[in-house]
């Protein structure tokens, strides 16, 4: 027998169906309560509305679970790579080793990028922010790229989908080498996705370049990590946007500005900007998590908890292992670095932090192997969009596909009721 939820207002009862999700979530389908009964809720900040349903991710964060497509994130991490991830989450299957290479073929197909591209590039200071800059290109990339996808067309969206991925890449990887000065790089065919990351990067002109093997790997295990997290901010950004019917390419440019804010996608980023306030200020780290304890400070330690999470990210204990095995490889010596592994050690073992589940998140560690690799603070958040970029392809996606309605939000309106407009000789 279906279940339902009554309402009661002014004297009147209301009826609606409740929906129970195939991880037994409950929700109240109240579609329909406006028409029925003049009213709305108020949720700010959407925290206890769905939007929509969806197949693509499961997030439980008081028992630390994700999921995608059913698939633990542990698993994944392991066993799978970010392009193998990547077909899983818009697709809905793992892919076969024959699907999987065609895949990673028609991705190499649209590699190239236009290069009148360049013109746009070169029209922004050295000092802008590549997030900004990540944003205006992807929006650019609909310029080169007119033709609108159906939706209703498999190969349409599966060609739209490896143009985006391919591309992406690319242009995330130019907003460094922007920044630095670098000629800007073009991907190299003959090498795996991540690889690719690594050489358009890091390679110059003046002699070979050769990935580290272990972080290409760590980075394949981080992009992973951030595939996707289910109806997050920038996310129902990109189906917000996506549900106006926009393309492809401007709702992912979307997904990218809203992805830009310190409390979303720059966390990792404030995670650094901490850790160089501590050494600035002598890099005394028993004195910052007294002041973290301390609830008339104002200081916060950053990369500890998780909004969504009540325990432990389990992002976190992956990524963890592969940010010890890097800083093992490269052997890198940056006081920053000792600061953030004595941060984490006082925080595992610290009853007042293991008490109230303020462990390190993936943001800390991200933040970490990024240090590593001397890729600058303001990039972070641009290696968050790449791997949150298949997540986002997959939402546009299934939102399309389900034909779900334009985005369409309504308020309570609590300013001045009708006035009479005063002349401007009586202001």
């Amino acid at each position: 027998m279906s279940k339902t939820a009554i309402l009661e207002l002014d004297g009147k009862k209301y009826e609606f169906p409740v929906i129970v999700g195939s991880e037994n979530e409950i929700a109240i389908d109240i579609n329909k309560l406006r028409d029925v009964s003049g009213a709305i809720t108020l949720d700010p900040g959407y925290k206890n509305s769905g939007v929509c349903k969806s197949e693509i991710t499961f997030l439980d964060g008081e028992e630390g679970i994700l999921r995608y497509r059913g698939y633990a994130i542990e698993d994944l991490a392991e066993k799978a790579s970010f392009l193998e991830t990547s077909y899983l989450l818009i697709f809905g299957e793992l892919p076969s080793a024959k699907t999987l290479e065609q895949f990673e073929n028609d991705i190499r197909k649209y590699t190239l990028i236009n290069e009148e591209m360049k013109n746009i590039i070169d029209g922004f200071p050295k000092t802008a922010h590549p997030m900004g800059v990540l944003s205006a290109l992807t929006s650019a990339l609909t310029a080169f790229n007119p033709k609108s996808l159906n939706v209703d067309n498999d190969k349409d969206i599966y060609e739209g989908v490896c143009k985006t991925i391919g591309k992406f890449l690319v242009i995330a990887t130019w907003t460094y080498r922007k920044s630095m000065g670098y000629p800007l790089n073009y991907y190299d065919n003959t090498k795996g996705y991540v690889e690719n990351f690594m050489n358009l990067m890091f390679s110059l002109p003046t002699g070979p370049y050769t990935a580290n093997p272990k972080v290409v790997d760590a980075l394949d295990k981080l992009f992973i990590l951030h595939a996707d997290h289910e109806q997050n901010c920038s996310t129902s950004t990109v189906r917000m946007v996506g549900s106006s019917h926009a393309g492809l390419f401007a709702s992912i440019s979307a997904g990218v500005s809203a992805l830009w804010g310190p409390l979303h996608g720059g966390a990792n980023q404030a995670v650094l900007e901490m850790l160089e306030e501590i050494h600035k200020n002598g890099g005394d780290t028993d004195k910052y998590l007294a002041k973290a304890k301390d609830k008339e400070d104002p200081f916060r330690l950053m990369g500890f908890g998780h909004r969504v999470y009540k325990n432990f990210d389990p992002r976190a204990r992956i990524i963890k292992k592969a940010a010890d095995e890097v800083l093992s490889s490269l052997g890198v010596e940056d006081p920053l670095l000792d600061i953030a592994m004595k941060l984490e050690q006082a925080a595992l073992n610290d009853e007042y932090f293991k008490a109230r589940s303020l462990y390190p998140n993936v943001d800390f560690y991200s933040g970490i192997i990024y240090r590593a690799l001397g890729i600058p603070t303001d990039m972070f958040t641009v290696m968050f969009a790449i791997g949150r970029l298949p997540g986002w392809i997959a939402q546009w996606k299934e939102m399309r596909v389900n034909k779900e309605p334009i985005g369409r939000p309504r308020q309570v309106y609590t300013g001045a009721p009708l006035r009479d407009f005063v002349p401007m000789e009586k202001r």
